[in-house]
């Protein structure tokens, strides 16, 4: 039996630069057990990572102005609990130099997280704690005093580091 190909996805680390380094997080009100993560989400077949980043973050956030800086790297890890294959490109962006520091946001439209309330905010980096589905392991990568205490930056056989 061969298994299912993975789901391609990308992962935004979106920083605020001023006044200090904060990367974007966020909480589901109605699904507390999820964790604090990043946003992350599909790539429509055809569409390049730095395209599907950019929408994912203006869907799940309502944020406009991101800039792409980078690739970090390509994650192989399955998804925690159903054990499905993923692969994700983990992005670095700025985030846009005004804006709120914390807000909540609806999603719209007829996608599958329509109606979803995200509690948006800027968390200052150093993370004090781990991100759900080691989401911030990355972070590391960019800066290595950005990471939670305790938090690896990834087996080699799960993360492919990009330049």
């Amino acid at each position: 039996m061969t298994s299912p190909p993975p789901r391609v996805r990308v992962a935004a680390s979106v920083i605020r630069r001023h006044p200090s380094p904060a990367l974007l997080v966020f909480d589901q009100p109605a699904f507390p057990e999820a964790g604090t993560q990043v946003h992350a989400g599909g790539v429509a077949p055809g569409e390049d990572p730095e395209r599907a980043v950019l929408r994912e973050v203006a869907d799940e956030t309502g944020l406009r102005g991101a800039r792409v800086v980078r690739r970090v790297a390509v994650d192989g890890r399955p998804h925690p609990e159903a054990g499905r294959p993923r692969l994700t490109t983990c992005l670095l962006l700025d985030a846009p130099p005004d804006g709120p520091a914390e807000w909540e946001h609806r999603v719209r439209g007829d996608g599958g997280d329509a109606g979803m309330r995200f509690v948006c905010r800027f968390a200052p980096l150093r993370l004090a704690y781990p991100l759900a589905d080691a989401q911030g392991a990355h972070l590391r990568r960019v800066d290595p005093r950005w990471a939670a205490p305790g938090e690896a930056a990834g087996r080699a056989d799960e993360a492919r580091l990009l330049s």
